[in-house]
């Protein structure tokens, strides 16, 4: 039994259904990142199984049980959350911005303590922020702010961390650290991590399981990464003509788009628009072999 999965869920909001039939297993211990063209319902799956948004129908299951019938300091004590968009309150502090993943571990009978102050201190070190703790959050930059957020979740010490589009907003460089930062969490072998991301490339670097999604909530495939990542898969979910290689630096599928001549060629043949302009939006996938 994995500790958290989704079963037969029905993800709508008001009355527009994202999502029917829905069943997704987390394997425990993984690096597990969720792909799909825009609209599919990629971060609307997030948010079920961090019980933001409730199923019409179905269930998510954590260790065992219906994540909605626990309470949810319960909850916040194995399962963390970074959401899209993150807004900070004005004026706080790197430092009082992570103690806040402490919550979660508070009590009227157990007060702020040595153990907390520790693990706020680690939290930041992990993260490389430990010597911005006396800045104003406010004042930082994308990719530094995006590290204090993810040491605030870090501090609530949950075995599952929860990651909606943890890249969206970073230059390159900046997103490479925050998804090593990632698989180093990974590594150490006491989380299991979800993402969502859009590069395809960097989710065949980085997951070791790969849910694709496709429009209207539904799984096309899902295992690792070089067991299900074909040129096939990305043409049928992604409406992208593509080669699949082999990463040089890691040996994971690397998609290769087609060039536009080609694409444009292929389209006229089969008597179509170009297929760029037929899937849902745009696809971030990186033709650089380094990245």
């Amino acid at each position: 039994m994995t500790r958290l999965r989704a079963e037969d869920l029905t993800l709508a909001y008001d009355q527009a259904t994202v999502a029917k039939g829905l069943s997704v297993d987390i394997p425990d211990g993984s690096f597990t990142v969720i792909i799909g063209p825009n609209a599919c319902g990629k971060s609307t799956l997030l948010k079920a199984l961090a019980r933001m948004l409730k199923p019409q129908a179905g269930a998510v299951h954590l260790d065992g049980k219906a994540i909605t019938s626990q309470r949810s300091k319960d909850v916040a004590k194995r399962l963390g959350l970074l959401p899209q968009s993150s807004t900070a309150p004005g004026g706080i502090t790197v430092g009082d911005l992570v103690a806040r993943g402490r919550y979660p571990h508070q009590s009227v009978l157990r007060q702020w303590s040595a153990e907390d102050e520790a693990v706020v201190a680690e939290s930041m070190r992990l993260t490389g922020v430990a010597g911005l703790a006396e800045r104003v959050v406010d004042e930082l930059s994308g990719g530094q702010r995006q590290r204090v957020w993810l040491a605030m979740v870090l501090a609530q010490q949950t075995p599952i961390l929860l990651l909606d589009e943890p890249t969206t907003f970073l230059d390159i460089a900046h997103q490479l650290e925050v998804l090593d930062l990632c698989a180093d969490l990974h590594d150490d072998g006491e989380h299991t991590l979800v993402a969502v991301l859009h590069d395809l490339n960097q989710a065949c670097r980085y997951a070791t399981h790969l849910v694709v999604m496709r429009p209207g909530g539904v799984v096309a495939a899902q295992g690792e990464p070089s067991e299900i990542v074909t040129a096939d898969l990305v043409e049928d979910v992604f409406g992208l003509s593509c080669r699949v290689i082999d990463d040089p630096e890691t040996g994971t599928p690397m998609i290769v788009p087609a060039a536009r001549t080609t694409r444009s060629e292929s389209a006229a043949r089969e008597g179509l628009e170009p297929r760029a302009s037929q899937h849902h939006g745009p696809v971030a996938v990186h033709e650089d072999a380094t990245l």
